[in-house]
C-alpha cells in the first residue's frame, strides 16, 4: 500500500514555529510521506532567508518565491496571483493526497484556492478565530470554506467553524499546535540566551513585535507607530528586544522606523527563531505589540501581554492580556497596570485558554487515518 502523501506549506517564520512538531510527527511516521513547500517570507533576504533554518530540520520539496519588492496593496495582490499560479504547478507535480495549511496570511489563501481547483483535500489549522483589525479575518473564514478538515484551538472557535456551515465530524479541537514547542523544546537558560543574543538582561525587560494592522491606511499606521515608539522611548530602566514586522502592507515602513529607533537599551532582530523567541518569554516581563504570540503563547509562561490596537480584537484572551489603544498615554497606563501588585498576582494563577500542548500528534493521527475517499463532496450544514 502506498504511503499517504501529506503536503505542509509554510510561508513565515512564526507559522513554521507553530507547525514544527506536526511536520516532525508526519516525517517520523513510517506510513506517511511528508512533502514540504516553503514560500513567502522564508525566501526573502529582507526577512532573514529563514528557509535555511528549515533545511537544518527537514528536506524541502519545493521553494516557491512569490514576494514582490513592494508591500503595497497592489503589490500583495500581485504576489497572491503569482502564488496561485506557482502552487497549482507544484501540486500538479507533487500530487499530494492532502495539504496542510495554517492561519490566515494572504499567500495561504492562494494556496487553498489552487488546491481547491485541483481537487486536493485541504486541512486547515487555526480556523474559527476573529481578528477584527485585519483583513486576515475575511481570509481565514474564506479558507475555512475551501477546507475539508479543521483543527481549531478552542471550543468557541470550533463552534464558529460549525456556524460557517462545516460538518461537526470534520472539526477537531485539540488546542493550539504551536504550544507543543513550549513543552518539547529544551529552552535556553538565561546565561545561554544572553550569550546567543549578545544581550544583558536588566531589572525590567520586554519583547516587542508590531505588525501593520491591514485594515488601516498607511498614514494611520505611521501615526500610530510613532505614538508607540514615543511610549517605548519614555520607559525607564527597561531593556527592549525588538523584532521586525512581517511582509503585510505597511510592514516596510514599520521596519524602517524600528531601524531609526536606536537606543542604548534596545536591540533589533530581523528574526529570533522559535528557540530564542520562546526562551526569551521565560525571562521578560511582557510581550508588547500586537503579535498573536502575546495572545497564544505568553500566558503559558505566566507573563503579561500589552496588546496594542485592534489587530487581535476578537480573539479569546487570557487574563494576562492588557488591551490598549495605540496612544502614548494609553500604553503608559498599560505598563503601569503590568507592574502593579494586583496584576502580578493575577499572573501567578493565569491559565492559557489555548491548552497545554499535545495537539500535533492528535492532528497527525487524523491526517493519517481520516477517510479521504469522498471528502471533496462538501455540504453546507445549516444550524437549526
Amino acid at each position: 500500500m502506498s504511503k499517504r502523501k501529506i503536503c505542509v506549506i509554510t510561508g513565515s517564520r512564526s507559522e513554521y514555529g507553530l507547525l514544527y512538531w506536526l511536520i516532525k510527527e508526519i516525517y517520523e511516521d513510517k506510513d506517511l510521506q511528508l512533502q514540504l513547500i516553503v514560500t513567502g517570507m522564508h525566501l526573502s533576504p529582507e526577512f532573514g532567508l529563514t528557509f535555511s533554518e528549515i533545511e537544518k530540520d527537514f528536506h524541502i520539496d519545493k521553494k516557491i518565491e512569490i514576494l514582490l519588492s513592494s508591500d503595497t496593496s497592489i503589490g500583495i495582490s500581485k504576489s497572491m496571483g503569482l502564488a496561485q499560479i506557482s502552487f497549482a504547478e507544484a501540486f500538479e507535480e507533487l500530487k499530494p493526497d492532502i495539504i496542510v495549511i495554517l492561519g490566515d496570511r494572504y499567500e495561504i489563501f492562494s494556496v487553498a484556492a489552487a488546491a481547491m481547483i485541483l481537487r486536493i483535500p485541504i486541512a486547515h489549522i487555526s480556523g474559527g478565530e476573529l481578528t477584527f483589525g485585519a483583513i486576515d479575518d475575511s481570509i481565514r473564514h474564506a479558507i475555512t470554506k475551501m477546507s475539508h478538515l479543521h483543527f481549531v484551538a478552542t471550543e468557541k472557535y470550533k463552534n464558529r467553524v460549525i456556524q460557517l456551515g462545516e460538518s461537526s465530524d470534520h472539526v477537531f479541537n485539540f488546542g493550539e499546535a504551536g504550544l507543543d514547542n513550549i513543552f518539547k523544546l529544551r529552552l535556553l537558560n538565561k546565561t545561554e540566551l544572553e550569550k546567543e543574543l549578545h544581550f544583558k538582561f536588566g531589572k525590567k525587560n520586554i519583547l516587542f513585535t508590531y505588525h501593520p494592522p491591514t485594515l488601516d491606511d498607511r498614514n494611520k499606521i505611521i501615526d500610530d507607530f510613532e505614538n508607540i515608539l514615543k511610549a517605548l522611548a519614555n520607559l525607564k530602566n527597561t531593556n527592549i528586544i525588538l523584532t521586525k514586522a512581517n511582509s503585510d502592507a505597511g510592514g516596510k515602513i514599520i521596519n524602517s522606523m524600528l531601524e531609526e529607533f536606536n537606543r542604548k537599551n534596545t536591540m533589533l532582530f530581523t528574526s529570533l527563531g522559535q528557540l530564542k523567541y520562546l526562551s526569551l518569554l521565560r525571562f521578560v516581563d511582557a510581550v508588547v505589540g500586537n503579535s498573536s504570540s502575546g495572545i497564544v503563547e505568553a500566558p503559558s509562561f505566566k507573563i503579561g501581554t500589552i496588546n496594542i490596537g485592534n489587530r487581535q480584537d476578537g480573539r479569546v484572551k487570557a487574563e494576562s492580556v492588557i488591551d490598549c489603544k495605540p496612544t502614548d498615554s494609553d500604553i503608559a497606563n498599560a505598563f503601569k497596570k503590568l507592574y502593579s501588585d494586583s496584576f502580578q498576582n493575577i499572573l501567578q494563577d493565569v491559565e492559557n485558554p489555548y491548552g497545554n500542548g499535545g495537539a500535533s500528534v492528535k492532528i497527525k493521527e487524523v491526517l493519517k487515518n481520516f477517510d479521504l475517499s469522498n471528502i471533496l463532496y462538501k455540504k453546507f450544514v445549516d444550524i437549526n
